[in-house]
């Protein structure tokens, strides 16, 4: 009929749509965050066969007392941070996968045995590997200098360490000093022992 108006034809409600989907997709990552936090660890996992590992939240400076820690060597030893007092520790975190890492191992023996009578103790942390691993690994590159187990990784993470190899060094009285990260050469090590012996004196 003329003039008749034609009623409006309704459209999908694409607004509501979208509100109801946004809803369910804030649920969802709601969810997944309180899961997230019950756990109560924030460690990241390390990465086999990355030389770099992910992020820690812990930020250990130099000037700092060490974090305390006690573990056990590859063959059952107990070793704890706090019985080296007295000694200037360079405390090296390691992995058998970690190519720099293996690379320098001779000069960690050497300077274990060159700086033993200046009072200084080489200590491995290695990471996440199982004891006949590593002491198959120490045995095959004459290592003697002591390493513990760090399979949990809580040693790493109260370090802040995020990358392979990493070496804190730390003075007579458990302070922090210096921090070195990468592979160490001859002519670093002699340079932090140095330091590591001024700060005693």
């Amino acid at each position: 009929m003329a003039g008749e108006v034609q009623p409006k034809t309704r459209g999908r409600p694409w607004g509501l749509y979208l509100l109801l989907l946004g809803g369910v997709l804030a649920g969802v990552l709601m969810a997944l965050l309180t899961a997230a936090s019950s756990t109560g660890d924030t460690r990241p996992a390390v990465k086999p066969g990355s030389y770099d590992l992910p992020l820690t939240v812990q930020d250990l400076r130099v000037e700092q007392p060490a974090p305390a820690f006690t573990a056990r060597t590859p063959d059952g030893a107990t070793i704890a941070l706090a019985d080296l007092r007295g000694a200037m520790v360079a405390l090296n975190f390691w992995a058998t996968w970690c190519a720099p890492c293996e690379a320098e191992m001779p000069e960690l023996q050497r300077a274990a045995a060159r700086y033993a009578d200046a009072g200084l103790i080489v200590l491995g942390v290695n990471q996440a590997e199982a004891a006949d691993a590593v002491q198959a690994f120490m045995d095959a590159h004459g290592l003697t200098f002591p390493t513990v187990l760090d399979a949990e990784q809580d040693i790493a993470y109260h370090y802040g360490v995020n990358s392979l190899p990493m070496t804190f060094w730390i003075d007579a009285e458990g302070i922090v000093r210096a921090k070195h990260l990468g592979m160490l050469t001859a002519d670093d090590i002699d340079q932090y022992v140095a330091e590591l012996r001024a700060a005693g004196s």
